[in-house]
């Protein structure tokens, strides 16, 4: 369990503006009938198959190995020691660019606004709480998906106290569990989503957030197929026993294809003799 306290003590700012605590709800009953996985839109053309990358930027020899339940990346000395969900991709390695398909996944949320890189400390208790009570083994990555307030690009720099967040623990698979309500925290079932990923090195919170953002919108501007298609979201990999300076995490945004120009339209772009 030594990943539960994970990337929330990397900082802690002002307190999040949250809402009171709601009274507790009973968690579903065992046994209840899991629910459909929300339904995404088609997969994208050329995006990989749901578990797999493509690697777009970085050395394409440069792979995660994984031994036992355990990811280790020899040429940088890292590694993960929790298990991923099963299907999920291998983590990206850092300073890499990726394109992910992930599979549908089960997992428990807590959801608030405010400050985020203090808010996963208050957040990872209820977190922390359901899944030691349910009896459900700690898995890695811990997913803290951003939704910033306001007209903005999707890879603008975020503030953190603005907006809203969650953050999920991951089951490993779907029969640790059904889904419903258990107080604050939700179990819902995620759709398969595809994204841009870039891998990370060092200390978690809104610093590494949005110099991944950066990174990924300069790749953005280099090409014509892909184009941000939802708010971002961090995957946190180490625990507290790992020192700040080899954290792994990735920053992420949904992709989906550009939509074809008109012909008209393009024509009109076109210089004028």
């Amino acid at each position: 369990m030594l990943i539960a306290t994970l990337a929330f003590l990397a900082s802690a700012l002002q307190p999040a503006d949250d809402a009171a605590p709601k009274q507790p709800a009973a968690a579903a009953p065992a046994g209840t009938a899991a629910t459909a996985p929300a339904v995404a839109p088609a997969r994208p053309e050329g995006a990989p198959e749901p578990g797999k990358a493509l690697r777009l930027v970085g050395d394409a020899e440069v792979k995660p190995v994984l031994e036992g339940e355990e990811y280790r990346l020899p040429q940088m000395n890292m590694l993960i020691e929790a298990p991923l969900p099963v299907g999920y991709p291998a983590p990206t390695p850092p300073g890499m660019i990726e394109l992910k398909t992930y599979p549908s996944v089960r997992r428990a949320e807590y959801s608030a606004k405010g400050s985020s890189n203090f808010g996963m400390n208050v957040g990872f208790w209820p977190l922390f709480n359901h899944i030691k009570k349910n009896d459900i083994a700690m898995t890695s990555p811990v997913e803290m998906d951003y939704r910033p307030t306001g007209e903005r690009s999707p890879l603008a720099p975020m503030q953190d106290a603005e907006g809203s967040w969650t953050m999920s623990f991951l089951y490993r698979t779907r029969d640790l569990g059904p889904t419903g309500e258990d107080g604050r925290v939700k179990i819902v079932d995620t759709p398969e989503l595809v994204v841009l990923s870039i891998g990370m090195k060092g200390p978690y919170g809104m610093g590494t957030v949005n110099a991944g953002m950066e990174a990924l919108q300069k790749w953005f501007d280099g090409q014509q197929e892909w184009e941000p298609a939802g708010d971002p979201r961090g995957l946190n990999y180490n625990g507290p026993q790992v020192p700040m300076a080899r954290k792994w995490s990735e920053v992420q945004v949904p992709v989906r294809r550009k939509a074809a120009r008109p012909q008209a339209a393009a024509a009109s772009d076109a210089p004028k003799r």
